[in-house]
């Protein structure tokens, strides 16, 4: 059984920076391709990056060249560097895993269908 552990969120003024981890543990990183999903109050869940196991990325929109998604199968942990954060950034932030060899291509709709592995999620409050 594959857990996911995330860590790392916080208060933090606009212009911020935050990286948040997520360790896997019951499976490697290396087998898994991994996301971050976030939502917040009265929202709907939203995708913010996907991590491929060929190292390719997929960003939202609203955060693209402000935030780093990355792994360390080393240490079987995936991490979401945050830069520049806006409040519009708050939100309970969530990492995800489809099961080992899954293809992880398609919108991030689908990648949180296919997501059987989610993390409890590490809260993010960015006040102006």
């Amino acid at each position: 059984q594959v857990q996911l552990v995330e860590s790392g969120g916080g208060s933090v003024q606009a212009g911020g920076s935050l990286r948040l981890s997520c360790v896997a543990s019951g499976a490697t990183t290396s087998g898994l391709c991994m996301g971050w999903f976030r939502q917040a109050p009265g929202k709907e869940r939203e995708g913010v990056a996907i991590i491929r196991n060929d190292g390719s990325t997929t960003y939202t929109d609203s955060v693209k060249g402000r935030f780093n998604i990355s792994k360390d199968n080393a240490k079987n942990t995936l991490y979401l560097q945050m830069f520049s954060l806006k409040p519009e950034d708050s939100a309970m932030y969530y990492c995800a895993a489809p099961s080992p060899g899954s293809v992880c291509y398609g919108p991030f709709s689908l990648f949180a269908m296919l997501s059987k592995y989610w993390g409890q999620g590490t809260q993010v409050t960015v006040s102006s």
